[in-house]
């Protein structure tokens, strides 16, 4: 099921609004409780956010530098891209993981990877050890990612699905914090520990993680479609009628995974050619493939992992103003990606992606104006213009490609394909991280300002594209998100095969309904529930 389709299905045509919760969600204990589990799953943002900022901060600290024997351009792109390297030898495995083995084994192999590459990066001796390492934090790092997304979409209460599937990429910038700050306290220590303490730091959710994810309930679509339905029925009773097996809304979750289950093949019969082999997917795998480019194509890996160069550029070049840049970068990051992730219900998706895209364009032309001033006559004016516009350009990133390249991947994609298809989207991000980070070193280095106008030209790309191709989804049910895609024909079936168990479950004889007062009814119910 589509992560929106609990939100939407608490808002579309099929679901009885009064089989919600009333009153306020932090009123009720048994949602309390599952949005407090679902807090494991989440963090695993946190190891790939770490890296990014880890390694922006640890090319400002002067004993990391001198251990490795001031690495060249061609060396960092090495040590920023081996991490990528490895999350990308992962991923066509990773949804075999999720798939067979189920969401939380894979969190749980995953994080479990993860803490071992952190305990090595710590103890490294020498350069060999430390890229091995890192290569092994990406390589976990993938499998945790591939389950976690997943699991949320699956498991959480129905109105809440859209925004903590959108929180699930806005936590990348949990990690980046600890590790801007972590560095910025601990470049002052005159010994290896000054970058040996951040590297620690990187496996802190994979602890988290391996001592709890034992106590997350399983995705009940997994369960179901192992054949394991009484389990399934149960944690759908627990977590969202409060243990109450005879609740409507366990009935009609139940029932609707059933029948949508029953419409597609077995899982085992799923190849990657499916992601493409009709119409309605390949207009998915367009959008899906296109975003995940976007995400790192944007300008923004030049800023996240080579903002040191960036500062050197135009004349900070103290350890302790690049570090304290850095961690204040971080922070307001994550305040303008959690309003996004709340607010992805309320605007929409495709308005979030046009807006963001504009805004990156707007301010990266900016940058390369400056930048070049700067390079030309050292203006201080046009220094400090071009830092506050890469504040503003990282704000516009934040509005839509942190919340949403996760979620809206996810909501678009049928349940069969869904990990394979997210998958896709990895190996398209991470395609398009390992040449930046090859690359980005070595260009900007060679042709200085320059290089940000060739971001700008492609943001005026990214712009027609997402405009032509980025589908709204807000507020619809999984049918309904399905015809955006299929057509109408191809989940008629759908609606016909669900319409007399949906209106059993809930003991309502549903035929000749009134659509309008249904859906003043439901809009009312959406306020209720906020």
């Amino acid at each position: 099921m589509a992560p929106n389709t609990g939100v939407a299905s608490a808002a579309g045509r099929s679901m009885d609004p009064s089989m919600l919760h009333s009153g306020k969600w932090w009123n009720h204990g048994h949602i309390v409780k599952l949005n407090l589990l679902l807090i494991i799953p989440l963090i695993t943002s946190y190891a790939n956010g770490f890296d990014g900022s880890m390694m922006n901060g640890l090319q400002s600290v002067e004993h990391w530098k001198s251990y490795f024997g001031y690495p060249k351009p061609e060396d960092l792109g090495l040590f920023n891209a081996i991490q990528s390297i490895g999350a990308f030898c992962a991923i066509p495995i990773s949804p075999y993981i999720s798939d067979g083995l189920g969401r939380k084994n894979g969190i749980a192999i995953g994080a479990a990877i993860v803490l071992v590459g952190a305990i090595l990066q710590t103890a490294t001796q020498n350069l060999g050890m430390f890229v091995g390492s890192r290569f092994l934090v990406g390589f976990g790092t993938t499998f945790a990612q591939m389950a976690s997304p997943l699991l949320i979409s699956e498991v959480a209460y129905p109105t809440h699905r859209a925004p903590l599937t959108s929180l699930y990429n806005t936590l990348w910038f949990s990690g980046s914090i600890v590790a801007a700050w972590s560095t910025f306290g601990t470049f002052r220590i005159n010994s290896d520990w000054s970058w040996r303490i951040p590297s620690a730091l990187q496996g802190l959710s994979s602890i988290i993680q391996l001592l709890f994810v034992w106590f997350l309930p399983e995705s009940p679509r997994w369960l179901i479609n192992r054949g394991r339905d009484e389990e399934a029925k149960a944690i759908l009773a627990r977590f969202h009628a409060d243990g109450d097996a005879s609740h409507p809304l366990v009935s009609f979750e139940y029932n609707e995974i059933k029948e949508a289950l029953a419409l597609e093949s077995e899982a085992a019969r799923v190849s990657w050619l499916d992601l493409f082999r009709t119409p309605g997917n390949r207009r998915r795998m367009r959008i899906i493939i296109g975003i995940g480019v976007f995400s790192q194509w944007s300008g923004n890996g030049l800023i996240s992992y080579y903002l040191t160069k960036v500062l050197d550029g135009i004349g900070i070049t103290s350890s302790n103003d690049q570090t304290l840049l850095n961690g204040i970068l971080a922070i307001y990051n994550f305040i303008i990606a959690i309003s996004a992730s709340m607010s992805v219900e309320k605007v929409g998706r495709r308005p979030l992606f046009i807006i963001s895209t504009a805004g990156m364009l707007v301010a990266y032309a900016i940058i390369t104006a400056m930048s070049g001033t700067y390079e030309k006559t050292k203006n201080a004016d046009a220094g400090r213009t071009l830092l506050a516009f890469v504040f503003i350009f990282n704000g516009f990133y934040a509005i839509a490609y942190t919340p949403l390249l996760v979620s809206y991947t996810v909501e678009i994609l049928p349940f069969l394909i869904r990990a394979k298809g997210l998958a896709a989207m990895n190996f398209s991000v991470m395609g398009a991280i390992i040449f930046n980070q090859y690359t980005n070193p070595i260009a900007l280095d060679a042709l200085k300002w320059k290089y940000y106008l060739i971001y700008t030209i492609w943001l005026v790309f990214e712009l027609v594209y997402v405009w032509l191709w980025a589908t709204e989804t807000k507020g619809r049910s999984l049918e309904e998100t399905a015809a955006l895609f299929d057509g109408e024909d191809a989940v008629a079936e759908l609606a016909n095969r669900t319409g007399h168990d949906m209106a059993e479950s809930r003991g309502v004889k549903r035929a000749g309904s009134d659509s309008q007062d249904e859906k003043l009814n439901i809009e009312h119910s959406h306020r209720e529930v906020a």
